[in-house]
Parts: C-alpha cells; structure tokens; sequence
C-alpha cells in the first residue's frame, strides 16, 4: 500500500492503515537502533498541502475526516513521534487542519490531543522553533471549542501559556522568536472567547503580565507587532462591569394615553441570570457565519414598487386639513391691514409678559441644610412627575452675582465670576441679607433689571435671535421634569466662528493609550476616587469642591451622572430615551468649577452605536459662557485625543453579551472658573424654533411674503407642532393673478423627526430664512411654489434630550405605514395633511425630510426608484419594459453643481424593506411623489470638494438649506428661471463651485481604522499560520538535520513545562486506544 523512498513518499491505503504500519516500522526501527530517512514525513507534508487546499472550499473537512477514519490515528503518530521534530511538525498540521471543525476538535480534545501537544511546549529555547509555532497554532485551533477551553482551565493550562509568554518575552533580547509570542497569544485569545478562559487568566494574574509586557513593548521598537494584540486580549479579559445606574430605564417616564404606567416589557424581558450569557456562540457543529447581503434588505415584489396601497383613513376625515392651506382662503388686503394691528399689538403686550418668562430664566431658590428647595416658576403644571426642580441654577442665571450665601442663583462659583464681569458693579438693591425675603412681584422685577441690564451691557447680536422671545416661548414649553432653567447658549444664541474648523487629527495609538490608562485603572484601584459628583435623579447631591460640576436639567439637556474616576478624568453616564432603556447617544450639559489650562478627560461610557465619526476626525462641540460675554457666542469643535470603542460596561439588568462603547476626549478649558457647554453637536432647542418663527414673522413685508404659521396638532405633552405655510402674495386680487397662486405646485419640507439629528434643525433654519429673504431666487421660487414645512416632528423628544424616540419610546420615522393619532399625533396628522393634498389634486411636487448621518461624510439624498431597486437586488424582473421618470435626479445632479457639502456619489435611491415605514418611502408609494428624499447630513464633516478635511458648522448647515431651495429652480415650469443670468448670478457660487462634483467613491463607511473598535472577534493581526510557507520550510530542511539529533529533541531542548499545582504532566500513551490506557509519567521542568 506504501513505499518509502529518498526524495519521495506514495501511499495509496488510508491513514487507518497508514497508522498500524507506520506503528510497526517505527517499533522496529527503535528495536534496531536505526535512524529513519529525514524524507520520510514528506508523504504526510503532501498531505498538509492537500488538506489545505481542501479546507478553503470546504469547512467540513473534519467532518470528512472522521468518517474517513483519519483522525485518531492522526493523533497516535503524533504521539509516537513527539521526539521527532519533523514528523510531530506535520502531524501537527494536520490536526490544525482538522480542527477548523468544531466536533473534530472536540474529539481531539476528548482523546487527550490537547495533553500530547501541550508536552510538547518548551520554556524558551532556540531550537525547532517551525516545530513549536506548529504545536501552538494545533493548540488554539483545539482551544476554538469551549469544552477544550474548559479542559484546558481545568488542567491548568492557560496559566502555563501565560508564564511561557512571560518566559519567551522576557527571554529572547534579539526578537527571534516574535512568531512564537504571537502563537502563544493566539492561544490565550482562542481561550478567552469564553469565560473560564477570562476567569482562568484573571485569577492568575494575567492581566498584570500582560500590562508589563505591554509596556516592554512599547520602549522596543522592534515589538510592534505585539502590541496591538496583548491589548486586545486585555480588553477582553477586564471584568464586565455594570454601568453605575440604580436602572437601565431612563429617569425620565411619561405615562401614556392607554397603557398602565409601568416599566415596559423591554428591560423585564432582559433581566435575569447573566452568567456566561457573554460566552460566543458555538461553532462545534462547523457551521459558516450567515453573512446577510445587504441586497437581501430589497424590496423585490413588485406589486409592492408598483402598486398605491388604499389610505389608511377614510376620505371623509381628510377635510379637516383644508386649513393648513390658508393661502387659499386668505384675503390679502384685508388680512395685510389685520396684521399690522396685529404686530402693533403684540410689540405693545409684550411688556407684561417679561414678568412671565424671566422668572424661568432667573428662578430664585434656597438651599436649606443641604437641600434645594423648588423653584418659583412651574412651566408643565399638567405634568405629574417633577413640577419644580433644582436650584442649582441655570447657567443664564450663572452671569448674575447672587444675592447672599443662602439664594444660589448659579450651579457653580465660575458662574457667579462671570456674573461679576459682565455687571461689573451690580446695583445696591440687588444684594440682601438671606433672612430678608422680598415679595414675588419685587423679586421678578429685580431679575428684570439684572437680564436688562446683561443685555444693555453685553448685547446679543445674534442674527435672527432675540433672547426675550427665545424665554417667552421656553416659559411655555411642557418638559416631563418641568425645566425652569435655561442654558446660556440657547439663551444668549450662537454665531459661526470665522473661518472653517479643521478635522482634529488622530494619532495612530491613541485608543491604545486610553485602552491601558483603563487597565491601570482597574490594576491599581486604590488611586481610583469613584466618587459621583452628579446625579440626575438626587437634586441633594452637591458637587465636591475639588471637582467639576455638572447640570444638565435644561431644554434638550442629557447627562444622567457624572463619576469622578481619577482627579482629572470623569466618567459620564448618558439617559436613556424616556419610557426606555435604549438610545443613549446625545449629550449635552453643563460644566463649570473648572481650572485653566488643565487637561480633563471625559469617557462617555454608555454610548450603543458601534462605530462613529469620532474615530474619524470630529469634535464634540463648546461654548464658553465667558467667550460669549466677551463677544465670541460661539460653539466650537473642541476636544482632543478623541476616539470611540467599545467598552468593559453592560446594563443594569440587561445581559453581558449587550455591548456599551466608550466616546473619549480631553478638554482644555482656557478659563478658571467658567461656566462651559459640551454637546454631542450643535444644539437647536424647541424653544429657539419657536422664538425664530416669530421672529420670522415679524422680519418680512407681509405685502411681498405669505408667511402663516399654524399648530398641527399637538404632541403627547401639549406641546404645540408646528406647520408654516410660504409663499408670495400675488400681485393683485384679480383671476389671473389668484389662479396662478392656486396653480403653484406644493413642495413639503419636514425635519427632526429623530431629536438627537439636530444638524437637520441648522438646514431647515437655513431653509426658513432664505425662503423668508428679499434675494430674487427666493422671490422666484416663492412666486413658484408653495412650501410647507413641519420644522420639527418630534417637539417632546427634542424638548427632553432624547436621541431617537418619541415619549411612546418608538421610532417616529417607523411610524409612517399606519400611525396611530392617540400615539403618534405629529405623524398622523402630517400624513393626514399629505392625504388631502393629494385628495385635492394638489400632490406635492417634492417632498424632503431633513435628517443627519452619525456614520457618514457629506450631505446627500435618498430617494425611491423601481428599476434601481430590481437592478440593485438582481432580480429576475425585466426592467425593460418597465417605465420610470429618471425626474427624480434632477434634485441631487442640480445639488452636486451648486452645494460644496454635496455629495452625488453617496446618494442612493433603494427601496428596503426595513425601511418601507419611513416618511421617504410611504410618501413615495402611498402618495405618488416622485421626488421623495431623505436628506442626510454628517455630523462631522466632508471629504470632497472645497470643504473636504473641515468639519461641518452651522454656517455650513443653513447654506445646505439654502441649496437646496434654489436647486428647486431646475423643477419650475418655465424652464427660463434656470438659465436666466438674472437669477443666476444671484445663486451663489461661493470659491467656483459651478463645477463641482462629488468625489468618484461609492463607500458606504470609513475605511477601517489601524485600532480595532471592537474585542470580541478574532484580533486581525493573529490569524493561523501559512501552512504552505511552514511545510515548504519543514521539507527544505530535510537533508540538514540527523535523524539522531531530532530523536532527542523533547529531552534536550523541549522539557514542558509543569501543570499548575506541581504534579508532573501524564500524557496516555495510547491516548486513543479503546478501554485501558497506560499513562507515563513526565517528568514536570520547574518554572
């Protein structure tokens, strides 16, 4: 069946049989003393190839094996050949090969495989390294599976690998064995996917020597390559930990119409044991990963593309939205001269209604014996939760100098600095003694002479922004914990910084850096302080003296807690959408008592998405209240040494396989004592829409500009939604000129139906004003078009700094199909609104829906297409035959040659499936319009054009608006508005972007980054060995060693090393015999 030769080997048997007459020749040639041919291995080399080959087309390989019968007798030869180098490499090999099948391992395993190879593991040494990188990789490929891993704990195997990667590190000074390091880490990595593995290198003080190691590697430039891995592998095996919250539930709860007022079933559900609930998945079995296609998400039915599904609502119910179309209705002479009284009334009212809304702006409050008594101004009366809050007191109110020790009118001392410097000299009344209490009206009155005299002093110039209006309409909004405080920035309002903000450059191993401060932090917690200096839910709290202080109970506000970790580096819990556990990803806060010119680090700890632009070059944003009052209200990006990843946190209650990602930064305050904003990006509170409405409003000639705002309805807290009607008045009252207004095609703009996007809020704000301006594009697209916008959709999620949800804790923009006008008021009624304009014939021509991009660059569309959508899918469809106006990439081709932030190639018109309920989709089915997008803008920046390498700031944002609007240009009718010089030298080509065009680049996402995010996976930089390159190795040094010498190698060179608990290592000496095995004792080498 078998032939040996010099420089051959051909064996037509099976390996069963290939085993019995190997066993024999070898008994016989031990008998005789002879040594065998260093060619002799080569047939099982052979082999190697083959079964390489053969597992990258089939991952069964070892399920083929066993019925072949080849894999015990595999194992016996490698037993009997342990002490020849050559032979034990290629059978190691093939047990590598094999055991990319999970049952195949576990059956080595069983039969002690892991005992055999694991002898075979020498302290450091430099001989038969090829032999010893092949026993390691044999040996992670035994540890895939979690009974070998179990074993392998209970053997103490894991604790020997980790002293032979101290002894092997420690050892080799020329980094000639990096490959065997690395081998050994693949082990450790195998054996901690599950928990004994993670428990086993904990209790042994793993991650200890791994930290040392780690920083050895760091001073040798030529261990590179050993850093990312041992890192990885200590994130791995740092304890889970539950993020410091009394709940997952968000501290905010709204009980809804219908539905008990209890937790949701959501967080129940995830309670429960978490013990190795974190554990992988099991791949015993063999089985491939499901990698689902992102094509697999198309809606191939074309029945679905095609079809207009029946409205969701009887006809009848539609006509009450006749009177959001008031241009119909509206007598335009006689309305123009009741406006004007109108206004004249209002400006004159307005007076006494400052009383109202600076007690929201400047509560008085005391604190007795540590606690904070309830404000004097209640702005939600109807809701039940928490009517009066804190004292610790706005940051509007931080600018003024309090009255006495016992009446805090600011949340920090930096606040009341500040104060001191804008007032310079505060009046004599101002200050009282604590015991002297002043009636409510002298109260108000004084606090109207302080904002009087902030604003005379240090005006606000901030276009379109008046910050009576902006506390006038704050003073009314409904909140569930019934703020009664404002921030500064939204107060004092916000101009661009000058120039473009460059994206912040990342160092290469950064998350490395903070990845080991976090290590250190767990290995020497006695220098950890663990002291909570915020909490959302505790207004008792006071922040230490010696700490920063945090606040974040304000409009769109979101900070849940606040840990000081070290002295200078806090950790952040974010709260969860209200009436949920989930959504945590919008903050934004206040921080004061800080120090100048000191680096703090902030780790957001509690962040669910798992990847962001953080890691690829944005800031979060800053407002100092000093620099405004010194005449720079700006956000700016802010921050450094920024990166994302995910973290050691789990929930509450939740299971410890759920996932938390930690944002980073470090922020270098350039005042002590000031009072400093930190959001997620810029914000755009409920309140400053509706001040800029009426703003608005009051801004254009009511001879030239129809501008009507009305409610929509009202949200699940009373706070009125907003619709606003534009257009241009006609000319006269006569037919031809009332015929064209109601002949104006309608297009229909809406934004922030998700909270956290406030980006899309900067657009509509830049939409709103240039529709409401004097420029002549404006004035044409007004005389074309009638808009209607619904700024915001989701007022109550805004109002309480939410991120994704509404109070009934859905997503809005899931809704569209069938919303329910008990639940989902501001969607049903603007679908209602859509369904009567249809019903009318009056469909709009576009509709838009304004949103934001937290994974992508630019600024770009989706829309809806059939044919693209079969094409994209591969279905079997004949779109040949199939008719479809390409109309709906004007839009975007217009956009790509007038807007610098536009990005042509990152559009795409798909129809998916898991998006059949958006705005874009249902608009586009249900309602027949043609050109329905979504709009997403990034929160970080572009990498394209004259903006590529800037991160993306307001200014930017309203222009995208303003964009936008003239690209509808290209839609009018009278096709001369395009090419009219007139006009088009009033579009504005800011830096010759008439010619612009998108980048050539159809990716989706960033490239990956050089750190790996996530752990959890196999680290990228230990995959297997090349087996090709190791048995070509193997075989080239054929005629180069002796026989005699490799007879000798284990008791030489390659003494194992002892098992944990001293007793000598037995290794079966027919380990795959049937009932008896005789086991020989080894002895055991000393560490």
């Amino acid at each position: 069946m078998f032939a040996f030769g010099r420089s051959h080997f051909t064996w037509n048997g099976t390996l069963r049989e290939l085993e019995g007459s190997y066993a024999a020749d070898c008994t016989a040639r031990r008998r005789s003393s002879m040594a065998a041919s260093p060619s002799a291995v080569s047939g099982l080399e052979v082999l190697i190839s083959t079964l390489q080959v053969e597992i990258k087309t089939n991952r069964h390989i070892g399920l083929k094996a066993e019925a072949a019968g080849a894999v015990l007798p595999t194992l016996n030869l490698l037993r009997d050949n342990s002490k020849h180098a050559r032979r034990a490499s290629a059978c190691l090999w093939v047990i590598q090969v094999l055991s990319s099948t999970g049952s195949t391992a576990k059956l080595i395993g069983e039969r002690h495989g892991l005992d055999i190879i694991y002898c075979l593991l020498p302290h450091y040494t430099t001989r038969h390294l090829l032999t010893l990188k092949a026993a390691l990789h044999a040996f992670a490929a035994l540890l895939h599976t979690k009974a070998n891993v179990c074993l392998a704990v209970s053997k103490g195997y894991i604790a020997g690998l980790l002293r032979l990667y101290e002894d092997w590190h420690s050892k080799d000074g020329q980094h000639s064995a990096t490959a065997i390091c690395h081998a050994l880490l693949r082990c450790l990595h195998e054996a901690t996917h599950r928990t004994a593995g993670r428990k086993a290198v904990m209790s042994q003080g793993g991650l200890r020597i791994l930290y040392q190691v780690t920083q050895t590697c760091l001073s040798s430039e030529g261990l590179e390559s050993l850093l990312e891995p041992t890192v990885q592998l200590m994130r791995k095996c740092l304890p889970k930990t539950r993020v410091p919250l009394t709940s997952d539930q968000s501290a905010y709860t709204f009980p809804l119409p219908g539905r008990p007022h209890s937790v949701p079933e959501t967080e129940l559900a995830s309670g429960g044991s978490s013990e190795e609930s974190d554990d992988d998945e099991e791949a015993d079995d063999g089985r491939e990963e499901d990698n689902k296609d992102d094509d697999d998400d198309l809606e191939t039915d074309v029945s679905k593309l095609r079809q207009r599904p029946d409205p969701d609502r009887p006809k009848e119910l539609l006509s009450q939205y006749g009177r959001f179309c008031p241009e119909f209705s509206c007598d335009f002479q006689e309305d123009l001269m009741s406006e004007q009284e109108e206004r004249s009334t209002a400006s004159s009212s307005s007076s006494d209604k400052d009383a109202v809304f600076l007690t929201s702006v400047f509560p008085h409050t005391a604190r007795t014996n540590g606690r904070r008594n309830s404000s004097t101004c209640e702005l939600s009366p109807s809701l039940s939760r928490s009517h009066s809050e804190t004292g610790m007191s706005t940051t509007a109110a931080a600018l003024f100098e309090s009255h006495s020790s016992s009446s805090v009118l600011s949340s920090s001392p930096g606040a009341r600095t500040a104060a001191r410097q804008a007032t310079k000299e505060a009046p004599r009344y101002q200050r009282r003694d604590g015991r002297d209490h002043m009636d409510k009206r002298a109260e108000q009155s004084q606090r109207r002479t302080m904002m009087d005299l902030l604003l005379e002093r240090r005006r606000a110039c901030t276009p379109n922004h008046e910050p009576k209006l902006y506390c006038s309409a704050a003073a009314k909004v409904r909140s569930i914990p019934g703020f009664t405080i404002l921030a500064f920035p939204d107060f004092w309002g916000h101009m661009p910084p000058p120039g473009c903000e460059p994206m912040a450059s990342r160092k290469p191993d950064i998350q490395r850096q903070k990845v080991l401060q976090d290590v250190q932090r767990f290995l020497d917690a006695e220098d950890v302080i663990d002291r909570v200096v915020f909490d959302l839910e505790d207004d008792t709290l006071q922040g230490p003296a010696d700490s920063l202080w945090f606040f974040s109970k304000f409009e769109c506000g979101n900070l849940r807690k606040a840990v000081q970790v070290r002295r200078f580096e806090y950790d952040l819990v974010l709260n969860a959408d209200a009436n949920c556990s989930q959504h945590s990803q919008w903050f934004y806060f206040e921080v004061s008592n800080m120090a100048a010119d000191v680096s703090y680090r902030f780790n957001i700890i509690n962040c669910e998405k798992s990847n962001s632009q953080f890691n690829y070059g944005m800031q979060p944003v800053l407002y100092s209240v000093r620099e405004a009052l010194e005449g720079r209200p700006h956000w700016i990006r802010s921050g450094t040494e920024v990166c994302y990843f995910r973290n050691h946190f789990y929930p509450k209650r939740g299971r410890m396989k759920a996932s938390f990602y930690t944002l980073t930064f470090t922020i270098t305050f350039k005042h002590s004592e000031d009072v400093c904003y930190l959001a997620y990006h810029y914000p755009y509170t409920y309140s400053a829409l509706k001040a800029h409405l009426n703003v608005l409003q009051k801004s254009v000639d009511p001879a030239q500009v129809f501008f009507q705002q009305q409610v929509l309805c009202c949200s699940l807290s009373g706070n009125p939604c907003p619709v606003v009607t534009i257009t241009a008045c006609p000319a006269s009252r006569g037919m031809k000129d009332m015929q064209q207004l109601r002949d104006r095609p309608c297009v229909m703009l809406t934004a922030r139906v998700h909270p956290g996007e406030s980006n899309a809020s900067w657009v509509m704000k830049g939409t709103l004003e240039f529709l409401c301006s004097c420029d002549l594009v404006a004035q044409s697209l007004r005389e074309a078009f009638v808009f209607k916008l619904v700024p915001m959709l989701n007022p109550d999620g805004v109002i309480n700094g939410m991120n994704r949800c509404d109070l009934n804790s859905e997503d809005l923009n899931r809704q569209w199909c069938k919303p329910d006008h008990v639940l989902n008021p501001t969607i049903y009624h603007t679908k209602g609104f859509l369904y009567y304009l249809n019903s009318i014939g009056r469909t709009p021509l576009v509709f838009c829906d304004y949103h934001g991009h937290s994974r992508k660059k630019n600024v770009f569309l989706y829309g809806c297409s059939v044919k693209e959508t079969l094409w994209q899918s591969g279905s079997d469809v004949d779109t040949v035959g199939l008719k479809e106006d390409p109309g709906y990439r004007t839009i975007p081709k217009t956009l790509d040659c007038i807007a610098p932030a536009f990005s042509f190639n990152s559009c795409n018109y798909l129809v998916e499936k898991s998006r059949s309920s958006t705005a874009r989709v249902v608009v586009w089915r249900e309602m027949g319009v043609l050109r329905s997008y979504t709009m997403e803008s990034t929160y970080n920046g572009c990498n394209q054009g004259i903006y590529k390498g800037f991160q993306i700031g307001t200014r930017d944002l309203q222009e995208m608006g303003v964009k936008f609007c003239q690209s509808l240009l290209s839609l009018t009718r009278d096709t001369k508005f395009v090419y009219s010089r007139s006009l088009i030298k009033h579009v504005d080509f800011d830096h010759n972007v008439l010619g612009h065009r998108s980048h050539n680049c159809f990716e989706d996402d960033e490239p990956p980054l050089i750190e790996d995010i996530e752990y959890s996976t196999d680290c990228t930089s230990l995959e297997g060995a090349d087996l090709d390159s190791d048995v070509n190795s193997n075989m080239a040094s054929a005629d180069d060693e002796g026989e005699g010498d490799e007879g000798h190698t284990a008791t030489k060179d390659c003494r194992p090393i002892a098992a944990v608990g001293g007793e000598g290592l037995h290794i079966p000496s027919n380990p795959v015999g049937g009932g008896s095995c005789l086991a020989a004792s080894t002895p055991a080498a000393t560490s």
